[in-house]
Order: structure tokens, then C-alpha cells, then sequence
């Protein structure tokens, strides 16, 4: 059989799909990490980077859990040995990879697809192989659509071509799937462009979703590993004999492996027989981890959520850096390339469950007979002769946001990565390009960042919806004052919700939640403002102010629900709160880590009585 690619379609029970709220997101995501152990090279990419905010995307929001069959495309990459399918409405994950001989499902093939508040912009959902550009967190584009063309090889072996402008590190970014004929591995080279003038602060893990059982073993070149928990502390940690057991840790937790120098990167989940999926790399990829939930209830409850019962899963992952709290810098005008690969690795059962030395080496052995020394770097060095060529079939239509960067002449002319034409998310920002003025709309258009935009905003006659943007930019860049002055501004000329919400970011509680109140009193149906007004409200420590917003509207969902419980314990209204968590209550954008649940449990009914499974996501 020759390697092929194809499009098809894929009928998985999927929940509600999230929908793009219009507020931006003004928070930053930098973890409170206590850092117990790092030497001078990790401490310096602990501290660079980190970007002040989300911006500029916004949240991915108000799915469900009410699951039906929903087509899905998919496209499919198959040779002889692997199948390999893709779902670029989805960020492109990778979201199984079968090894054809055995009929064994290498990756987490989760049978739902079911979002959950997990992301930098909350959408997210587990399974198969998912590639994560921009800071700390699943990335933005996860639950996003990206473009896909098929490319080829110089000797004709199919190529699906993923790619994107990554919006908040203004990053393009290529992956190259193929399947040559005959190989036992899933290569994927990935490409990242910086096209700016200047240096970014760049952050890539390739995340493996693979089976877990209760003897699956995760072994890598390494006798010392990072460990990050849930307790927001990270120590280095020597590896055990009997270390690499995801079944037997009690509590979630991360291990980032501290490869042995010299070692071609690689690391393996293999199960009691020996065998598993092995991902391995060029060099640039240093970084390993294994994630694991841990087998406490609440460990078993997320997994549980995220993908029906008995189905549980582990991760292991490869990034540039050597943790996930940590930036690297891309120079100027310049592209990174690696390249990856997936695929079963096969080793002597005894010595993958002996200790941790003999295991190391025996599964060594196995990627060395599934990838020989050389070949990776062989083929790196080949895809530099036609990573560059452009596509030859368009398969499917990402975002706009390329085009227009495109027509401003931030990207210059790449023939690998066609952009297409604007959209109508676009139309506003095409309009200030061409006449220079930018439209007012209502709601807001979405915004963008970077310098070329802020000066044309910088330039702009004054009012009130330009304002409301040149705010954004400039707390995109970190410059809160003057995004102060520009919402203030903004305000003056024309009294919205959407400025008075983002002054709000910049205030102290108190004054916080009064600016809030304002913009929710003008925009009571908007979900996300009144979750925001109430969880500011709680934090100014006024719940009855924060009842009397709930019972002020008509109808909420199950995240006001949340905060209901939350305001009227904190009011002293014990009866209320103790009525809604009997209530069996389901928030289905729960956060990771987010333990309101089972504490309020606790306050309401006492530590003496159990807290309910449904109610138990405690990671630690």
C-alpha cells in the first residue's frame, strides 16, 4: 500500500460546541509557582516572557453536556503500518494514530467529544495529540479551526499541510504530517515563523494523550525530573527504581524530565507486555513530561468527565523549553524547525518493569529499532528542500486573521501557508487599513495587537470604539496607563459597557465591582459580564449585593448557580445554599484545579459527611 491522504468525515457524541464570547480576555495566566529547585538557565526562562494578557482573544464559552452525534471532518493519513486522523476544525489535533498489524489504538482515542474549562480560553477537550503554541496552558487555538492543504514531497508522499497565525504571539505556524511508504512512524515537522522585527518569547509542547493501565510505564533518558503539583511547588527529584507508574500516584501531579545530555530526545508509555506508543525528536524538542490525574477521587472524577467512565488516560508530552513555566526567545525574521515522531515501540516486558536504569535502557532499545540514530535528523535536513513549496490542494478553511496580517504587510508574501481572503470577523480592521478609520460596531469588533495596529489607532480621529481598542492594545503591550486613559477617554465620548467592564480590570475590589454593576446593569443578558460582576462582587465581600443581581435576572445558567451557592453562604443564608447543592448541581465549565464545589459541600453540610462523587474534582 502507498501512503494516502483523504478527506472524510468522523460521527463522534459531542456536547454543545463553545461559541466566542465578545469580551476579551485581560487577565494574564501566569502561574504562582513557588520554585523550590532550578538552576540559572530555567530561572531565566521562568522570568521572560510571560505575556500580561490573553489578548487578543477572547473565551470560548457556554457549551454543555448534552451529548449527540455530530460530524466531524477529518482527514486521514495511512500507510501500510499506521492510520493516522486529523480534525482540523479542532485545532488540528491528532486524534487517533492505529497501529494497522495489532489494530491498537497507540493514542487516547476518546469516545466523546466533550469541551470543559481546561484552556487558556477554556474550550478543551482530551484525546489524541494536541500541538500548543503561545504561553502556559493549553493554547489558544485549540478549540479553533486551522487551515489544511495537501502538500508533497519531492518522490510524491502525500503531506498535510496545518497551519496558522497564532494571534497572541503574532507567531505562523506549520505542521507537516506524512506517512511515507512503509515507515513504521507518523513523522510531523513543525515550523514556526516570527516575521516581526524583533524577538518573541515562544512556548511549544506537543501534548500525547495515550491509555493508562493500571502497569503502563512511562520511561525516558532521565534520572532526575521537575515535580509540580497541584500545591504550586516545583523540586527536582531524583527518579526512583520504581519510578514512570502513572497508577500509582495518588495525586495529579507533573514530572518534567532532565534528559540525560547527549541523548537524542525521546520518551515511551509502554504497557505490561512492553508495548506502546514512543514519541521521539530532533533536538530542538528537549523538553519531556508525563502528566498524570492520580488515582483520588477527584483524579478519577476529572478523567471520568472529560471522557465516560473507563477511560482512563495519561499524557505525555515534548516541549522546547524544559517545563512548562518557561519562555524561550525567537530572534528576529527567523524560523525554528523539528521534526517529530510517532509510533509503537516494542521492548522486553521484564526488563521495561525492572528498575528504572534496565527499563531506560531496554526501552531505549525499542525506539532505536523503531526510529535508527540519524534518521530524524536525515529527514529534517530533507524537509528544509520543501517545507517552503506551496500546497496543491486547499482541504480546509481556518481563520482570516492571517489574510489580514497579510494585507497590513506584517507577513510577507509565504507561498507554503496560503491565508486566504478576510473574513467578516476581519471587515473592520480591512476598513481602517484601506480609509483609516476604523467602524464603530456594537458589540465591539474583536480585537487585534501589535505595534502596526496601535499606531493606526495612534493616528485616529478620536472616539469612542477606536479608544476602546487603543486600550486594548496598549494592555496588550503591558501599558496599563495608557489603557486607562484610553477607556476613560472612550467613556467620555459615549458611556458603554464594554469600556467601563475593562476600566474595571485596572481597579481595586470595591471600585472594581461598582464599574462592573454599571456595565451589567446595561447588559444584563451577556453571560460572561454578569459571571464577572458577580465573581467581582464576591471578592469586594458584598454577597447580597451579588444575590440581588441574581434574582434580577431572567433566568441563568449552572456557573451563576455556582455563585449563587457561593454568595448566599457567605450571606448566612444557609437554607439557600444547602437547597442548590441538593440541587445536584453540574457546571459544565468547571476549572481545572477549581474546588469550589466540594468546599461548599464542606461549609454547608459539615467535614463530617461525605462529599458526593458528582461533587469531588479535587486534584490533590
Amino acid at each position: 500500500m502507498t501512503s494516502t491522504l483523504y478527506v472524510t468525515g468522523l460521527s463522534i457524541p459531542t456536547g454543545e460546541p463553545p461559541r466566542a464570547s465578545s469580551l476579551p480576555i485581560l487577565s494574564s495566566c501566569r502561574p504562582n509557582v513557588q520554585v523550590l529547585d532550578a538552576d540559572q538557565e530555567m530561572r531565566a526562562g521562568m522570568e521572560y516572557g510571560s505575556p500580561p494578557t490573553l489578548l487578543p482573544y477572547t473565551r470560548q464559552e457556554g457549551y454543555g453536556r448534552n451529548r449527540a452525534d455530530r460530524d466531524h471532518v477529518a482527514i486521514v493519513l495511512e500507510n501500510e503500518t499506521l492510520c493516522a486522523t486529523f480534525l482540523p476544525e479542532h485545532g488540528g489535533r491528532l486524534w487517533s494514530l492505529t497501529h494497522k498489524p495489532t489494530g491498537r489504538d497507540l493514542l487516547h482515542r476518546n469516545p466523546l467529544l466533550q469541551h470543559a474549562n481546561l484552556a487558556l480560553r477554556d474550550a478543551w477537550f482530551a484525546g489524541g495529540v494536541e500541538w500548543n503554541l503561545g504561553t502556559t496552558g493549553h493554547w489558544g487555538l485549540t478549540s479553533s479551526p486551522l487551515h489544511a492543504a495537501r502538500a508533497e514531497r519531492p518522490v510524491g508522499t502525500p503531506v498535510l499541510r496545518l497551519y496558522e497565525f497564532e494571534r497572541m504571539r503574532r507567531l505562523v505556524v506549520q505542521i507537516d504530517a506524512y506517512l511515507p511508504s512503509g515507515s513504521p512512524v507518523l513523522f510531523v515537522h513543525i515550523k514556526l515563523h516570527n516575521p516581526h522585527g524583533h524577538e518573541v518569547p515562544v512556548y511549544w509542547w506537543s501534548n500525547l494523550a495515550v491509555p493508562e493501565t493500571p502497569d503502563t510505564r512511562v520511561l525516558t533518558p532521565a534520572e532526575h525530573a521537575y515535580q509540580y503539583g497541584y500545591g504550586a511547588k516545583l523540586r527536582r527529584i531524583r527518579l526512583l527504581p520504581d519510578a514512570g507508574y502513572p497508577a500509582r500516584q495518588q495525586s495529579a501531579s507533573d514530572h518534567f524530565f532532565e534528559l540525560d545530555a547527549g541523548q537524542p530526545p525521546w520518551i515511551a508509555a509502554l504497557d505490561g507486555d512492553g508495548r506502546g506508543i514512543a514519541h521521539a525528536s530532533t533536538a530542538r524538542l528537549r523538553g519531556r513530561k508525563l502528566f498524570c490525574w492520580g488515582t483520588g477521587p477527584g483524579g478519577r472524577h476529572w478523567q471520568e468527565w472529560l471522557s465516560g467512565p473507563d477511560n482512563l488516560y495519561l499524557e505525555i508530552q515534548g516541549g522546547l523549553a524544559r517545563t512548562q513555566l518557561e519562555h524561550l526567545p525567537i530572534s528576529a525574521a527567523t524560523n525554528w524547525s523539528w521534526l517529530e515522531a510517532f509510533g509503537m515501540a516494542e521492548a522486553d516486558p521484564v526488563a521495561v518493569h525492572g528498575a528504572w536504569a534496565d527499563a531506560t535502557a531496554a526501552a531505549g532499545d525499542a525506539v532505536k529499532d523503531l526510529i535508527p540514530p540519524g534518521l530524524l535528523e536525515d529527514e529534517l535536513a530533507a524537509a528544509r528542500l520543501w517545507h517552503d513549496f506551496p500546497p496543491i490542494e486547499q482541504l480546509h478553511t481556518g481563520s482570516g486573521w492571517g489574510a489580514l496580517e497579510r494585507a497590513a504587510d506584517v507577513l510577507p508574501d509565504l507561498p507554503a501557508v496560503p491565508f486566504g481572503q478576510p473574513g467578516p470577523d476581519q471587515e473592520p480592521w480591512l476598513h481602517l487599513l484601506k480609509s483609516g478609520e476604523l467602524p464603530a460596531t456594537d458589540p465591539p469588533a474583536l480585537p487585534v495587537i501589535g505595534q502596526p495596529w496601535r499606531r493606526l489607532l495612534e493616528q485616529h480621529v478620536p472616539d469612542w470604539h477606536a479608544l476602546l481598542h487603543l486600550g486594548l492594545l496598549r494592555m496588550a503591550d503591558g501599558d496599563t496607563d495608557g489603557a486607562r486613559e484610553a477607556w476613560t477617554t472612550s467613556l467620555s465620548l459615549r458611556s458603554t459597557p464594554w469600556a467601563l467592564r475593562n476600566l474595571a480590570w485596572l481597579e481595586e475590589p470595591d471600585e472594581r465591582a461598582n464599574l462592573l454593576l454599571q456595565a451589567q446593569a446595561m447588559l444584563p443578558r451577556l453571560r460572561q459580564l454578569t459571571v464577572e460582576t458577580l465573581e467581582a462582587l464576591l471578592a469586594a465581600n458584598r454577597p447580597a449585593t451579588a444575590l440581588d443581581v441574581i434574582d434580577s435576572l431572567d433566568g441563568h445558567d449552572s456557573r451563576v448557580t455556582l455563585l449563587e451557592c457561593r454568595a448566599a453562604l457567605a450571606a448566612g443564608d444557609l437554607a439557600r445554599a444547602k437547597r442548590l447543592l441538593d440541587d445536584e448541581l453540574q457546571v459544565p465549565d468547571l476549572g481545572e484545579g477549581e474546588d469550589d464545589l466540594s468546599e461548599l459541600w464542606q461549609a454547608v453540610h459539615g467535614r463530617d459527611r461525605p462529599i458526593p462523587p458528582r461533587y469531588d474534582f479535587r486534584m490533590r
